[in-house]
């Protein structure tokens, strides 16, 4: 436990940043799994969508330093390519 009061403060701010990376983070990940099953689900429409709003997501942790920049652009194309190939295998 704290014992000064800016530790006390500190412990706080921690936990409310904890909880709020903890909301970014789950959203982003429910919505790569929403364009995974688009893919899989072989809707291609519907995974172009679903992919746009993945991009944004991942550009948003991202930017808040949630998730390294390099990791968000090597998810994207990875994504990219798996949106592609089933768009392909639809038509």
């Amino acid at each position: 436990m704290p014992n000064t009061a800016s530790a006390k403060k500190r412990l706080r701010q921690n936990e409310k940043l904890r909880q709020h990376n903890r909301t970014i983070r789950s959203r982003m990940r429910t919505q790569l799994r929403k364009v995974r099953e688009a893919v899989a689900s072989g809707d291609a429409e519907k995974a172009q969508t679903e992919f746009r709003v993945a991009v944004k997501r991942l550009d948003q942790a991202a930017a808040k330093n949630l998730i390294h920049k390099n990791a968000a652009a090597r998810t994207k194309s990875r994504l990219n390519r798996l949106v592609k190939s089933g768009a392909q295998a639809a038509a």
